[in-house]
């Protein structure tokens, strides 16, 4: 070794020699010091730790890893402080674990990640700040979580960049239109299987769905051209397993000629309104009636007494 760096320093000319072997041991150093996290494989910028049953998130994975696979095994929580540092990744796969209730300011620091999966987990909500900081975003699947109940309304207020988002076969029964509707790049929204509640409040979404040029795939992998048809109500029972466009119709049919009681209320309330002001005007009238005939009495009483004297 002390031959080798003999040779080395030989090369460099001048006072540079020093500080040139100074560096190259230093990254020999730092290279040998970044190893495989335990029943992992690794790749050039990728590890691999699928189907290995890690009950938690593995350690020691490369500072320069890009593309991170943790599918099928029983990982339940995500440290946000581990995935931080790892600020070149852009591709993680987190499907078939047991990731679930909050994963707010997980991704904290991710700013390059582009591809995320977190299919077929435990998930229970999405809220803003779930994935605010993954601003490169553009895969995002979250198929298959049936504790999925909730996302809310500025979720991927952040992901403007999303061109795919899936979250099929999940517990969602609402989804906001302004939710998907204000993604300038969205192409792809797999909303199958899911046990839609088709009431008034779904109507201005089912409207968004006939018009936008987004795709509503069946299978996202399969047929990525099928269309909104495969969106099915669940409830109410009379509109259970109804496809677009048909309770579109029903919906517009029922919901648009259909008065609810805070309309009866306003109803109401107008009427009475002008109920209340016809009956002032008319009493004003009326008085002001009386008065004139008093005041033209009085008059008229008054040249008849003149005329006499």
């Amino acid at each position: 070794a002390m031959a080798c760096g003999k040779c080395f320093i030989m090369t460099f000319p001048g006072g540079s020699q020093p500080l040139s072997l100074l560096f190259l041991l230093g990254m020999v150093l730092a290279s040998g010091s970044i190893s495989c996290p335990s029943r992992c494989t690794c790749q050039y910028l990728e590890v691999n730790c699928t189907g290995q049953k890690l009950q938690e998130f593995p350690v020691t994975i490369p500072l320069d890893t890009r593309q991170l696979i943790l599918a099928t095994n029983k990982i339940s929580y995500l440290p946000a402080v581990e995935l931080s540092i790892l600020t070149d990744l852009v591709y993680l796969d987190c499907q078939e674990n047991h990731l679930g209730d909050d994963l707010d300011f997980t991704f904290i620091g991710m700013a390059k990640l582009v591809y995320l999966d977190l299919s077929f987990n435990n998930l229970t909500q999405v809220t803003f700040s779930t994935f605010s900081q993954l601003i490169s975003l553009v895969v995002l699947k979250m198929s298959d979580n049936p504790s999925l109940v909730q996302i809310e309304k500025d979720a991927f207020a952040n992901n403007t960049r999303l061109r795919h988002l899936d979250v099929s076969r999940t517990g969602l029964l609402f989804l906001d239109t302004s939710t998907v509707r204000d993604l300038p790049n969205l192409r792809f929204l797999g909303l199958s299987d899911n046990p839609w509640r088709c009431n008034c409040s779904f109507l201005d979404f089912t409207n968004w769905m006939t018009k936008t040029n987004v795709h509503f795939p069946a299978l996202l992998l399969t047929a990525p051209f099928a269309d909104a048809e495969n969106i099915t109500c669940y409830v109410p029972e009379g509109l259970r397993g109804l496809k677009l466009p048909a309770v579109q119709a029903q919906l517009q049919a029922h919901c648009l000629t259909q008065l609810h009681k805070q309309d009866y209320i306003f109803l109401c309330l107008i009427g009475f309104s002008i109920f209340s002001a016809g009956t002032v005007v008319a009493w004003l009238a009326g008085i002001c009636a009386v008065i004139y005939e008093v005041h033209t009495g009085k008059g008229e009483d008054e040249e008849e007494e003149e005329e006499d004297t």
